[in-house]
C-alpha cells in the first residue's frame, strides 16, 4: 500500500490536525499547499477542559499569561509547534493577545447563525450546532431549566419549530434518541439543518470490496484505502487502559455494520463509561459492545490513546468516513443496521 506520507508532510498533516480537521484527503489533485491552508479570519477556540493555562510561548515551560475556564471562547489567530519532539501533539494555538494554549485542550469552533425553518419531515430534520455551544432548555424560554449544553458540530434531530409569542424568538424541539421521554428546546438560529446533498455517499462507484479502513494503534492514525491506494488519513484517539477498568480498542478484523448520524451516548455504553454525551456525531459501530468510530467534541487531543475503547475522531473526519463507508444511511433515517459493511482492520 502507498504510504500517506508520500502525499502530505508530517508537519502539514499535524497543522491540519491542529485545526480540528485532523484529516488528510489524498485523491488525485491534492496539494500540500491546499492541505496546509491557514486559519479562517473568524476562527475561534472553545476551552474543552475544566480550566487551562495560557503561556507566553508554545511551551508549558514558558511564562504563564492567563487562566481560562471551560467553555470560554477565544480567537485562534495562529498555529505554532512546540520544541518537544517527543510530544504526541506538538501543536499550540495562539489565542489572540492572551498567549498560547495547548491544542488538545481547545475545540476549534466557528459562530454561524441560521435562518429558522418552520416545516420538518415526519422523520425530523438532522441538524448540527453551528455556534461554540448552545443551551438546551426544558421549555422554549431562555429562563427555562437548563437540560443540556450542546456543543459545536454535535448532531441532533429536530421535530418541531416553536415561536415564543412574547419574545418572537424561534426555537426547535429536539428529539432525544436515547431517552424517549426526554425533550428539550434550542434556539433555532444556533442549529444548521444538514441538507441531503451533504450526506451523499463518497466514491459510490468504487466496489465495496475495494474499500477498507486501517487503524494503526501505535501511530494513532486511521487510513482509508480504495484498493491499495490510501485516499484519506486522520489522527485518532483510541482506547487506553484506565484505572477503573480494562477499556481498550480491540485488534482484529471488523465491519462497519451499524451507522447513525447522531447518538446520545450515556451511562452503560462503552463509548463513554458513565458520561452523558448528547449528539455524538457520525457514529460507525464495529462491535456489538459499542466500539465505534465517531466524532468527538469533548477534546481535541488526537494522536494519543485516551478513550474507553472507541476510535475518537474530529467531527470532519468521522463525517467523511460515515459518508464513504457501507451501509449507506438514507438522509431521513435515524440509523441503518445490517450484516454488511466496510472492512476494518485494527493493528498495533
Amino acid at each position: 500500500m502507498t504510504p500517506f506520507s508520500d502525499f502530505l508532510s508530517r508537519r502539514d498533516f499535524l497543522k491540519l490536525a491542529g485545526l480540528g480537521f485532523a484529516t488528510a484527503f489524498l485523491p488525485t489533485g491534492s496539494t500540500k499547499a491546499h492541505a496546509a491552508s491557514g486559519l479562517l479570519p473568524d476562527q475561534e477556540g472553545r476551552v474543552a477542559e475544566t480550566n487551562i493555562q495560557l503561556f507566553e510561548k508554545p511551551s508549558p515551560n514558558s511564562a504563564p499569561t492567563k487562566e481560562a475556564w471551560q467553555d470560554i471562547v477565544l480567537p485562534i489567530t495562529g498555529i505554532a509547534f512546540s520544541d518537544d519532539e517527543k510530544a504526541h501533539n506538538r501543536i499550540w494555538y495562539k489565542m489572540g493577545e492572551d498567549g498560547y494554549a495547548y491544542s488538545g485542550d481547545i475545540q476549534p469552533v466557528l459562530t454561524r447563525l441560521n435562518n429558522p425553518v418552520h416545516a420538518h419531515p415526519k422523520e425530523g430534520s438532522l441538524v448540527e450546532v453551528s455556534v461554540p455551544y448552545t443551551d438546551a432548555r426544558s421549555e422554549p424560554k431562555e429562563d427555562a431549566e437548563l437540560v443540556y449544553r450542546l456543543y459545536y458540530e454535535t448532531t441532533h434531530w429536530v421535530v418541531e419549530t416553536i415561536v415564543d409569542e412574547d419574545t418572537q424568538k424561534v426555537w426547535y424541539l429536539l428529539r432525544d434518541d436515547k431517552w424517549n421521554d426526554k425533550k428539550y428546546y434550542v434556539l433555532a438560529s444556533h442549529l444548521r439543518i444538514i441538507p441531503s446533498s451533504e450526506l451523499a455517499p463518497i466514491s459510490p462507484e468504487v466496489p465495496e470490496y475495494k474499500k477498507s479502513i486501517e487503524v494503526r494503534l501505535r501511530q494513532q492514525i486511521v487510513v482509508a484505502y480504495e484498493g491499495t491506494h490510501p485516499i484519506f488519513a486522520a489522527r485518532a484517539a483510541t482506547g487506553a487502559r484506565v484505572a477503573d477498568g480494562k477499556f481498550f480498542t480491540p485488534q482484529g478484523i471488523f465491519k462497519t455494520y451499524y451507522k447513525r448520524p447522531s447518538r446520545h451516548m450515556a451511562a452503560g455504553n462503552l463509548a463513554n463509561s458513565g458520561y452523558d454525551l448528547p449528539g455524538v456525531p457520525w457514529v460507525l459501530y464495529i462491535t456489538e459492545s459499542g466500539i465505534s468510530f465517531h466524532g468527538t467534541y469533548w477534546h481535541n487531543d488526537f494522536g494519543h490513546p485516551r478513550s474507553h475503547g472507541c476510535i475518537n475522531l474530529a467531527p470532519h473526519a468521522a463525517k467523511w468516513l460515515y459518508r464513504w463507508t457501507a451501509p449507506v444511511v438514507k438522509p431521513d433515517k435515524e440509523f441503518v443496521y445490517g450484516y454488511t459493511g466496510t472492512h476494518v482492520e485494527i493493528i498495533e
